[in-house]
């Protein structure tokens, strides 16, 4: 009712209307609100109920960041596109090319390398193990390390590789998961040089431990080949897969290839 207009049955001179009902009968002005009394805004009547919490849902249908739980935020964030899934499908694709040609051509190499020191053949495991890490540091979705691995792993097994498809496979699914563990474990929020560095790493140790469960078992683990094999694929995932990763993702995102990617975006406005 407007301010001003009296029902019948008012006292016309204090203004003030017996409606029979328990509620406020002065209408002539506002009633002056208590200390520390809470007036609801227009947007807090309508709320949805929200993994588990009630949060505002306003006119407009959206909503300030800072307002948002946490869930709420991340959702987005955790959900892949159909563009993450075709840029992790391509970084796997041409991981696997790569694949099969460094396992044709490093044969040489690595004799060489492991009769000079017995396990400093591992120093090229590294150009095994970049498809996780580069598919992560890219898309920045749960399982882009996995995912890339093993369709570079079953697209490698399909070319020709020199060991069995399913041993091709269940390495890559190792290796992936290994280099996926490190941003688990970081809950996907550091995206820097070193936190790549050590998901090459990881990756790295779960080429070593793969080998020694299925090939080299007379080995000991402990012993010097098998410490300088550990030694030699760290440092190479560390360095081919992680270090060079980082700069060969800097350099893509240069480019603006990656701009409908956060982590094109981040390149391309802080040039870090």
């Amino acid at each position: 009712m407007p301010k001003g207009v009296r029902l019948r049955g008012g006292s016309a001179s204090t203004g003030r209307t017996f409606t029979g009902q328990c509620r406020r009968t002065d209408v002539t002005g506002p009633v002056p609100e208590r200390d520390g009394a809470h007036r609801e805004r227009p947007e807090e009547r309508h709320k949805i109920m929200t993994d588990g919490h009630f949060t505002n849902n306003t006119a407009s249908g959206s909503e300030p960041e800072s307002e948002r739980t946490p869930s709420q935020v991340r959702t987005p964030f955790r959900r892949w596109r159909v563009v993450d899934i075709a840029v992790a499908s391509v970084i796997g694709v041409a991981s696997a090319v790569i694949y099969w040609v460094v396992a044709m051509v490093t044969t040489i190499p690595w004799s060489f390398l492991d009769g000079v020191v017995p396990g400093l053949g591992g120093i090229l495991n590294g150009l095994y193990l970049f498809a996780g890490p580069l598919a992560s540091v890219i898309v920045r979705k749960p399982g882009a390390a996995v995912y890339a691995e093993l369709v570079a792993a079953i697209l490698e097994s399909l070319l020709g590789s020199l060991w069995v498809p399913v041993e091709t496979i269940l390495i890559g699914l190792l290796q992936g998961f290994m280099a996926e563990l490190v941003f688990i474990l970081l809950r996907y929020r550091r995206w820097n040089m070193s936190t790549v560095a050590l998901s090459g790493a990881a990756a790295g140790f779960g080429c070593w431990l793969y080998s020694f469960c299925t090939h080299l078992q007379a080995i000991n683990l402990t012993g010097p080949y098998g410490v300088i094999y550990l030694i030699a694929t760290l440092i190479s995932g560390a360095l081919i897969a992680g270090v060079l990763v980082w700069y060969l993702y800097k350099a893509i995102a240069a480019t603006g290839a990656l701009d409908r990617f956060a982590s094109g975006r981040d390149i391309r406005t802080t040039g870090k």
